[in-house]
């Protein structure tokens, strides 16, 4: 029988770690069997990728979806790229990030398009962008912050989980509506 894991994607600032947060989840996300999916940059992907990583008995790798530089035909990557807790990067060829992070050429599309469910962390123009697109697109995600004022720009209709067991929570239910569940609690999925 084939399997298929169900795929996490964390989404959130570029430039703060947000490690209180981050790194618990990325901890809990490598237990459950599931691939975890970011940006593959720095800041809230670096750190949740290296707690998700460190976990010796996981199954689950740790993806990213790649930027292109704008104006390379080489297929180069911006720097910083990928974290080096990356372990399947995905190298695109799309550059558009930040505020114009819902253009076609934004890697964001396929981030929110590869993830079962998403997680935000605060961040700024490129989160927000990732945001309006799991709206755009129906994708199931919640805000991990303690309310809005941490995050400007949240759109009213994302809910917010103030610890990890509700962002546990919420990440359960959305994949055992679309993958089952199994007796040792587990989020596991056999088509």
């Amino acid at each position: 029988m084939r399997h298929r894991r169900p795929i996490v994607g964390v989404i959130g600032s570029g430039e703060h770690e947000w490690a209180e947060r981050a790194v618990p989840l990325g901890t809990w996300l490598a237990t459950q069997n599931v691939h975890l999916l970011t940006g593959g940059g720095k800041g809230v992907m670096a750190s949740v990728s290296q707690a998700f990583f460190e976990v010796t008995a996981r199954e689950g790798l740790v993806l990213a979806i790649l930027p292109g530089r704008e104006g390379d035909q080489q297929g180069g990557l911006p720097e910083g790229y990928p974290n080096p807790w990356v372990e399947v990067p995905i190298v695109t060829h799309l550059p558009y990030t930040g505020v114009r992070g819902q253009h076609p050429l934004s890697r964001n599309h396929i981030i929110v398009l590869s993830s079962t469910v998403l997680v935000a962390l605060p961040g700024s123009e490129g989160t927000l962008s990732e945001i309006a697109l799991a709206l755009r697109y129906r994708r199931p995600i919640v805000a991990f912050c303690d309310h809005r004022e941490e995050f400007p720009g949240l759109p009213a209709r994302i809910p917010i989980g103030k610890t990890l067991a509700e962002i546990q929570a919420f990440v359960r239910v959305r994949i055992r509506e679309l993958f089952g569940d199994t007796d040792d609690g587990a989020i596991r999925h056999e088509p």
